[in-house]
């Protein structure tokens, strides 16, 4: 019998999904070799076990939708899993990264990873970025042609301007906004972008992505060698060898509050963005099972307001240094469209 994990509201008239989501872009690429398909199994059937049915991929993520759909064929366990893929980052044959959300490719992207994945409808569908030339009006009018032909339930956006969310809500309601939210960005909750205000005014749901800065919060990286050769993550500003010692301090002090607290400091990062509101949903990713299961265990962590207070202490006076993405390979964040003539 499955565990059930609490479960959130996904925005203001969206279903109950499990509060701690399962990140799969690093279970095929980009964070160094990848393991075999049986492996990768066994870490999606622990996951249905543990309750964490709340699963995030991505047309981009290598096989990622492959990888899903084999074992949705192997385990006809589709209907236990609430899914949610995206589309608008496109990698060509030669690797080149390129965007598009235009209307024609919205369907296009819709048809591609439903045969990747092996189904006829999606759960939640995100626009991954804007292209930054196509009216947000068009790609979300375009989303809502699938919904109404029983092809996805959801709308979602990711890495989107607070105005472009007002605007994309006027055409039909968005249920989740994905952005990245942790101790290393807080860039949501600053007035500048008043994205995390918006989306509480509007009854969308904040689903945060790399809630661990990307793994550095696990303390199990001290340096850049730390990564293996072909982690792109030599590659982002914020990782490289002037940065990383700087941006260490911050993780540091994570590690020192988790010990206080009995908890490793993933788990303690994981309750303090839970804390934040119940409208926030992590959806951190993992390779291995054993880290599956520390970050679901997060979901058992309270914290009291004065250790979100110690935490977010150290979030505001740290002087995390360094860009997300490097320049060119994220795409539009916080991105705006023109204006529909």
């Amino acid at each position: 019998m499955p565990a059930t994990l609490q479960t959130r509201k996904l925005g203001k008239n969206g279903p109950e999904i499990p509060a701690i989501g399962f990140g799969l872009m690093g279970m095929s690429g980009f964070y160094g070799p990848l393991d075999s398909d049986e492996e990768r199994f066994k870490i999606l059937d622990r996951a249905i076990e543990l309750g964490a049915t709340n699963w995030d991929t991505a047309d981009m993520y290598m096989d990622s939708e492959d990888l899903v759909g084999k074992w949705f064929k192997r385990t006809g366990k589709r209907n236990e899993v609430f899914l949610a893929t995206k589309f608008g980052n496109k990698m060509d044959e030669k690797g080149n990264f390129t965007v598009s959300s235009t209307g024609p490719y919205v369907r296009e992207a819709w048809e591609k990873s439903s045969k990747r994945l092996g189904v006829d409808c999606f759960d939640l569908y995100y626009m991954h970025r804007t292209d930054g030339v196509t009216p947000i009006e068009e790609t979300v009018e375009a989303m809502v042609k699938l919904k109404n032909e029983g092809k996805i339930k959801y709308l979602g956006l990711s890495e989107v301007s607070s105005a472009t969310l007002r605007r994309a809500c006027k055409i039909h309601h968005i249920a989740a906004v994905q952005m990245e939210y942790s101790p290393f960005s807080i860039d949501i909750e600053h007035e500048s972008t008043s994205l995390l205000k918006t989306c509480r005014e509007l009854g969308v749901a904040v689903v945060a992505y790399s809630p661990l800065g990307r793994g550095m919060i696990t303390n199990a990286y001290r340096s850049p060698a730390d990564f293996d050769a072909s982690d792109f993550r030599r590659y982002l500003p914020r990782f490289s060898e002037e940065n990383f010692p700087k941006n260490i301090k911050l993780v540091d002090g994570i590690v020192e509050l988790a010990k206080k607290k009995g908890c490793t400091p993933s788990q303690l990062t994981l309750a303090w963005l839970l804390k934040q509101g119940n409208d926030i949903i992590p959806i951190p990713g993992t390779k291995k099972v054993k880290y599956l299961e520390e970050n679901l265990g997060a979901a058992k962590v309270e914290i009291s307001d004065e250790e979100e207070k110690q935490v977010r202490k150290l979030v505001e006076d740290a002087e995390v240094v360094g860009d997300r993405y490097s320049e060119g390979s994220g795409g539009c964040l916080f991105g705006d469209t023109p204006e529909r003539k």
